[in-house]
């Protein structure tokens, strides 16, 4: 598939929120046809991620399959992996043994985990960049409280329940806030564990939680992990995790079994791209219009993109949300724009804000390039407003809301269930 009635053919590599934004801005389009290359059927809200890992929301809350988004807008979807770009042939090699010919390439792909190179904490610990991710995690959590309620040694029992969190970033301090309060009701499943101990702790290698946001919202986010029992380490980083033994850059060292791992990501590479067009955490070095250096017909947006022409962010955009939706919806406006003659819009990010919420009670919000700062109820409510209406569609919507009101009024949520695909029968 390379055109059709004269137009252009666009390969969009990854259905985030960079690339689903920029598809949705050229539904039903009159100049392009449009492909969308994913490893997944659906799409998937990130930010809730540690929702459905901790087991208070179900994975269909947060996810829907592109066919039916795409069902009557003219776009055509393709479950594979990019293996590699032929530059010069304008051909795509994919997992699934086909090819792609493009006229413009879209690389909507995003992130992945960065371990910066340490192969005991890739192996060992959880990360949470996916569907799989989470579920795997929410399994994994739960055998472990199994396992603790079975153990009758305190000291193995204790290590069973103590959780690191490396990273203090909105993943991490929003993680450590879920599991801590539902610590408080894990006596009702578990009679066993009712006086128990294991601590949880968060450890950045900043001086601050959420290094990002506002000053005001550094502290009222320390108090609140505080407030829940969280033990907050500031300053250190975790060095490695072996033999249930978290080691820490100030010498310490933590006995648990669990490490979950939010320090970090990397821009996903591609083989076939040029060396030179990538820059600092491998992300696309692009120009003002995500056009990316060195070609003609290829664009990034997204967290693989990396852009120095916003003056306001001299050293490249943050890898969140709202710069992928925002650089989505701006490419494509300008390929419609060139298409018709017109002159492209350079990118500007308007920086909208940022949020998190700790536990079921307590969110902070730093809104309109930090000038507007909201904790408590207003913080609360305002997070949950915003992530509601960013979920892709209205299914999404009403699962999110009911799981949330279910939870919030019984104080507790029956999501705890171990799947494990592993268990399937076999003919022998």
């Amino acid at each position: 598939m390379k055109t059709t009635e004269n137009k252009k053919h666009i390969v969009v590599i990854g259905g985030g929120f960079a690339g689903l934004n920029f598809v949705k801005r050229l539904f039903r389009s009159r100049h392009f046809n449009i492909t969308v290359v994913d490893k997944n059927n659906y799409n998937y809200f990130t930010p809730l991620l540690y929702q459905v890992a901790t087991s208070f929301l179900e994975p269909s809350s947060i996810s829907y399959p592109f066919r039916k988004l795409f069902r009557k807008e003219h776009i055509v979807f393709r479950m594979a992996e990019l293996l590699e770009v032929d530059t010069a042939a304008h051909k795509l090699r994919l997992s699934d043994g086909g090819e792609l010919v493009y006229d413009i390439l879209v690389f909507a792909a995003g992130s992945k985990t960065n371990f910066f190179g340490n192969d005991a904490i890739r192996r060992h610990s959880f990360s949470l960049k996916g569907i799989d991710d989470a579920i795997y995690m929410r399994n994994e959590l739960l055998k472990t409280l199994e396992k603790a309620s079975l153990e009758e040694d305190p000291e193995e029992r204790k290590k069973l329940l103590t959780v690191v969190i490396a990273g203090g970033g909105p993943t991490g301090v929003e993680v450590a806030g879920m599991l801590a309060e539902s610590k408080a009701f894990l006596g009702n499943d578990y009679p066993s564990l009712k006086r128990a101990m294991g601590n949880i702790h968060v450890i950045d290698g900043s001086p601050y939680l959420l290094a990002p946001m506002s000053d005001k919202t550094h502290a009222a986010a320390y108090k609140a992990l505080k407030k829940l029992g969280v033990q907050v380490k500031l300053n250190t980083q975790v060095k490695d995790f072996k033999n249930d033994q978290v080691l820490l850059s100030d010498g310490s060292v933590i006995e648990a079994k669990t490490l979950i791992w939010a320090a970090g990501v990397t821009a996903n590479t591609f083989r076939g791209i040029d060396p030179a067009s990538i820059g600092r955490g491998n992300r696309m070095i692009t120009d003002s219009i995500n056009k990316v250096q060195g070609y003609a017909d290829i664009y990034a947006i997204g967290d693989i993109s990396i852009q120095f022409t916003d003056k306001l962010y001299p050293n490249g955009h943050p890898q969140l949300a709202q710069p992928a939706i925002q650089q989505g919806k701006t490419l494509a406006k300008n390929l419609v724009r060139m298409e018709e003659g017109k002159a492209p819009v350079p990118f500007k990010y308007f920086d909208r804000g940022d949020m998190a919420i700790i536990g079921r009670q307590f969110a902070v919000a730093d809104l309109f390039k930090h000038k507007v700062h909201l904790g408590g109820l207003l913080g609360l409510l305002s997070w949950l407003f915003i992530h509601v209406l960013s979920l892709v569609n209205y299914n999404n919507k009403i699962k999110t809301l009911y799981n949330w009101a279910v939870a919030y009024a019984t104080k507790d949520q029956a999501l705890r269930m171990i799947f494990r695909p592993g268990n399937r029968e076999t003919v022998s």
